[in-house]
């Protein structure tokens, strides 16, 4: 039978690195890094991507050894040899891309590899007693027999951390676990990440959402280029002080100035009339240029699915859209050369060729720009895409697969391919996932460079923070249709929540 929670949860853990470091390649990428965490807390890593964050966590997690230094468990030095010695010491890993079976039970998931069994074979009655039992003491209210790949990202989450409980873990490392949902979802999962905490388990957490380190961890540590910057109470730190611990400098503010909204006889450069595609439901909205316009809702809200549908990657049912008033292609090459761009929610499954080179990522969707006689000439594919990475700051041989890079800079190519042609709208679908606080910044800057330059932007995205401090105005969208607009006083993190959440919300754009 597998180890028993309530017990294993007493075993509390004290994790201590002396003098660690880790190379990749002959390139350093941790150096001397002291860090002690305290059995019974939420102790947050936050630094830039690269920083050294998953490297660290993963020695602790015996994915990576130390090249040099001391791990100690309990005061015992340790040198994991796998993710399973680790977890044999009660150390486990939820990491950001979840490692669950979807063709399995929520049971089955849950003790996987670990099922009770008699004479060989799993007894599902034993498990599923096992598992209502873990249920039971953790509050999850996952139904036992639900296949895994039913689940929403949450329920999803809930899954890897009654599997690490189950196992006796009573240190868990939590790699960004909200960086794929939004609204209750990520309340929801501070609730859990604080039950935990009061149980006596320890939480390693590492995340970009500096809000979310602040209002969870009793503990922060800053990485900087893989070099320790501070460790210290997070009750003694902000926004601002832990930004600039991480960039070595002041950032400012975390959004740009935002201009003045276009007035009401500004062009409309996008123009869609009740739209309907899958997950889409009669959705009319319009963007003007120089504006930006963002939508807003919980996730599975139908937000991505309107983005798609409007850039021609599905099918339209019905309706219309137009770009400065011409009708506009249901195929996505028919977009692209009527001046509309898409900037995906999955830059590496949908945006990205991970196998090429930067500069081909760049030069991707206008290759008829860099091309003679039906030959990419070379010469002139390497100018282009360096003159865009310029403008997104993007340095180093362009020659490099983009798998190599950050995920920051990763989605500053995608920017860059935005920018090689002039565009009239660009659709940004959560354009900063995933991404450290010094890129967003970058980001969040060339959005507004766009609209200053009169392209209509639609900026999709679960962060209400990020949303608010971009749009002139904003759509909030419930079940694949637009259930309110918001614009000027009326945009604020309530109206959104409650138009998300309950009845629609009306508002007059000014």
């Amino acid at each position: 039978m597998p180890t028993d929670p309530a017990e294993a949860g007493a075993a509390q853990l004290h994790v201590e690195l002396r003098g660690v470091g880790k190379s990749f390649g002959g390139v350093p990428v941790l150096a001397d890094i002291d860090v002690v965490i305290e059995p019974g807390r939420v102790h947050a890593l936050v630094g830039e991507n690269g920083a050294g964050k998953s490297t660290l966590s993963k020695i602790i997690a015996g994915v990576h050894p130390a090249d040099r230094g001391t791990l100690l468990v309990d005061g015992d030095e340790v040198s994991f040899g796998s993710p399973r010695e680790a977890l044999d010491r009660g150390i486990a890993t939820i990491a950001q891309e979840l490692a669950v079976v979807p063709a399995l039970t929520v049971a089955e998931n849950v003790f996987l590899g670990r099922e009770p069994r008699t004479a060989g074979f799993v007894d599902r009655r034993a498990l599923k007693r096992a598992y209502l039992e873990l249920a039971e003491r953790t509050g999850f209210d996952l139904p036992a027999d639900a296949p895994v790949g039913s689940l929403r990202t949450a329920d999803q989450q809930k899954v890897e951390i009654l599997r690490a409980l189950a196992r006796g873990s009573s240190f868990i490392i939590m790699d960004e676990p909200t960086a794929a949902l939004a609204g209750e979802d990520v309340r929801r999962l501070h609730g859990i990440v604080r039950q935990l905490a009061a149980s006596g388990h320890t939480v390693l957490l590492i995340s970009h959402f500096l809000a979310e380190v602040l209002e969870l961890a009793d503990t922060v540590t800053i990485l900087r280029d893989g070099r320790l910057i501070r460790t210290s109470p997070a009750s003694a730190e902000s926004e601002t002080s832990l930004i600039e611990g991480m960039l070595g400098r002041s950032l400012g503010a975390i959004f740009p100035d935002k201009s003045d909204a276009p007035g009401a006889d500004a062009p409309e450069v996008l123009t869609v009339t009740d739209l309907v595609a899958p997950g889409v439901h009669g959705v009319s909205l319009s963007v003007r240029a120089g504006e930006i316009v963002g939508l807003a809702g919980l996730v599975g809200a139908g937000r991505s699915e309107i983005a798609h549908a409007v850039f021609g990657a599905t099918v339209r049912a019905q309706g219309d859209v137009a770009v400065a008033g011409v009708p506009a292609s249901d195929s996505i090459p028919g977009s692209l050369r009527s001046g509309m761009f898409l900037i995906p929610e999955s830059r590496k499954d949908q945006g990205l060729v991970l196998g090429r080179p930067i500069r081909q990522n760049v030069t991707l969707s206008d290759l008829a720009d860099v091309a003679a006689a039906g030959w990419v000439m070379t010469g002139r594919e390497r100018t282009t895409a360096r003159r865009m990475l310029e403008r997104v700051r993007v340095g180093g041989d362009d020659r490099r697969n983009v798998a190599t890079l950050s995920g920051g800079n990763q989605q500053k190519v995608l920017f860059a391919r935005a920018l090689q042609r002039q565009r009239k709208v660009l659709l940004a679908d959560e354009p900063t996932r995933g991404v450290d606080v010094g890129s967003r910044r970058a980001i969040y800057d060339l959005i507004a460079e766009q609209a200053r330059q009169g392209v209509g932007v639609l900026v999709i995205s679960s962060d209400v923070e990020e949303v608010l401090g971009l749009a002139h105005r904003i759509l909030v969208i419930r079940g694949g249709r637009v259930v309110a607009e918001l614009a000027g006083d009326d945009m604020t993190e309530a109206n959104i929540l409650t138009a998300a959440f309950a009845e629609p919300i009306t508002s007059e754009t000014p």
